[in-house]
C-alpha cells in the first residue's frame, strides 16, 4: 500500500498518548517507563509492570488489569475484528473502505494500539491518557488515508464490550471510563 507524501508526515504525529499531565501523579522514572512502552509501541511487559508496581504499590490492582488485558489482546482484537466483518460485511471487498487487504489490516493493527494505549492509562489509574494534539493528527491522517470512522468506533465499542466481560460488575464501571474516553475522541473524527 503506497502512502502519501502527507500520510508520511502525519504518522508520526498521530500518537494519540500523553503522560504530560501524570507529572503531578508520578516520578519521571514511572513515566519513563510509560513512554518507552509508547515509544516502541507495545504493550507494558511483566518487567514494566513489576517495576511500576515496585515504586508505586498502590497501584497494583490497576496493573494487574492491564495485564490480564495485554494478555488477552490477541482475542480481544480477534473479537473487534469479527463484529467490524459482521456488521460491514462488504467492507474488505474491492473497491471497499478495506480493500486492498493490507488496508484491512492497518485497521486491526488501528484494534491492537487503541487496546494498547488504554491499557497505559488503566495501568498508570488515569483515564486522562490521550493527547489532544495526537488525535487531531490521526484524525488528520484517517481522513488523508480515507479511513471507515464508523467501522472504527464499531471495532473500538466491541473492544470495550469484551475487554469488560473479563471482569466483575465494579471493575466494569470503573474500566468503562477508559475506553469510553478514547471513544469519545474518535467520535470527535470527521466521517471519512
Amino acid at each position: 500500500m503506497q502512502l502519501s507524501e502527507r500520510a508520511k508526515q502525519l504518522i508520526p504525529q498521530a500518537r494519540i498518548v500523553s503522560f504530560a499531565t501524570w507529572k503531578n501523579l508520578y516520578s519521571d522514572e514511572v513515566i519513563a517507563i510509560f513512554q518507552d512502552a509508547d515509544n516502541q509501541s507495545r504493550y507494558l511487559t511483566d518487567e514494566d509492570l513489576e517495576r511500576i508496581k515496585n515504586l508505586h504499590p498502590h497501584l497494583s490492582l490497576m496493573l494487574e488489569k492491564a495485564r490480564l488485558l495485554r494478555e488477552q489482546a490477541p482475542n480481544i482484537v480477534a473479537d473487534a475484528r469479527k463484529k467490524v466483518l459482521a456488521d460491514f460485511p462488504n467492507i474488505t471487498e474491492p473497491g471497499n473502505d478495506l480493500y486492498p487487504p493490507e488496508r484491512a489490516e492497518a485497521c486491526w493493527r488501528d484494534f491492537w494500539q487503541f487496546l494498547r494505549c488504554i491499557t497505559y492509562g488503566i495501568a498508570g489509574n488515569s483515564p486522562q491518557f490521550t493527547s489532544q494534539e495526537g488525535l487531531k493528527n490521526m484524525e488528520l491522517l484517517y481522513q488523508e488515508l480515507r479511513v471507515p470512522v464508523s467501522a472504527m468506533l464499531c471495532g473500538l465499542e466491541q473492544l470495550k464490550k469484551v475487554s469488560l466481560q473479563h471482569f466483575n460488575s465494579e471493575d466494569r464501571d470503573l474500566l468503562s471510563l477508559y475506553f469510553d474516553h478514547l471513544i469519545s475522541g474518535l467520535k470527535t473524527f470527521s466521517q471519512a
